[in-house]
């Protein structure tokens, strides 16, 4: 029969205290003769017993910890390999440019941590980029890879793939903090965005983030409706729709870091 974790610990704890207070009884009794001297000693070896078995559980508890966070992040490993395989696929399927949701996540998570975006924010801002168009798997492909313009009926289609993509993510425990992104990331910033018309600092933080990364990708890269643009004419577009279209310090500090987030993107 397999023990648990918590009865290893317990068991351990009551074998080494046991073994302690047996032990330290017997030289007692063997080694002071005077009521007056034992009662004294029986004393200190009460706070020896304490200290010694606060420090026992520290290193025990501390162990079980280190053992728990090793598995948690083995197990959140496994979960990210296992979306990047399902986005490689979407992006397959969208016929997009190379690692273009992989190439977004990492560039926009760089400019997150420059943007002093860290912990639990910075692990859900990961995963809502790497799985910001989630919700186009529920598109239909005429719409999804039509090679010329949408007509009003088809945006209003493809206008639905942020919520859709929301809601996916609500089905899933560990994502659901990760839905900023999907949901948000086509605001814009002076509020003629969708799908809630979010205005300025409405937008979540991580979508303002991500938008900034998205924009400059989706210009950079031939897409099957458009070309690639050249590299400076991405970077004076962003210049011009900082303030409208972008939140204008996001805009500015991806510009004043722009080679070390572009490397972190090939």
């Amino acid at each position: 029969m397999r023990i648990s974790p918590q009865s290893r610990t317990v068991l351990l704890y009551v074998l080494l205290s046991a073994l302690w207070i047996w032990l330290s009884d017997r030289a007692l009794d063997a080694l002071v003769h005077g009521q007056a001297e034992l009662t004294s000693l029986q004393s200190v070896k009460g706070w020896l017993f304490v200290a010694s078995t606060g420090a026992l559980l520290y290193w025990m508890i501390g162990r079980d910890l280190r053992r728990l966070q090793a598995a948690n992040r083995r197990l959140l490993d496994g979960h990210t390999q296992a979306l990047r395989v399902l986005v490689s696929a979407m992006d397959i399927r969208h016929r997009e440019t190379g690692d273009h949701s992989d190439r977004v996540m990492r560039m926009a998570t760089g400019l997150a941590r420059l943007a002093g975006v860290h912990g639990e924010a910075l692990r859900n801002l990961t995963f809502g980029a790497l799985l910001h168009d989630i919700g186009k798997l529920a598109l239909p492909d005429a719409v999804l890879i039509k090679p010329g313009k949408l007509d009003d009926e088809e945006i209003a289609v493809m206008r639905r793939h942020p919520e859709l993509g929301y809601e996916l993510l609500q089905r899933v425990d560990f994502l659901r903090d990760a839905g900023e992104i999907p949901y948000s990331h086509h605001e814009r910033w002076d509020g003629n965005g969708y799908p809630q018309g979010l205005r300025g600092e409405q937008i979540p933080l991580a979508a303002r983030i991500f938008s900034v990364v998205d924009v400059w990708d989706a210009l950079i890269t031939v897409r099957v409706y458009k070309p690639a643009w050249p590299e400076p004419e991405v970077l004076d577009y962003l210049r011009e729709v900082a303030g409208s279209q972008l939140d204008p310090d996001l805009v500015a500090l991806f510009l004043e870091n722009y080679d070390e987030l572009k490397a972190l993107g090939r």
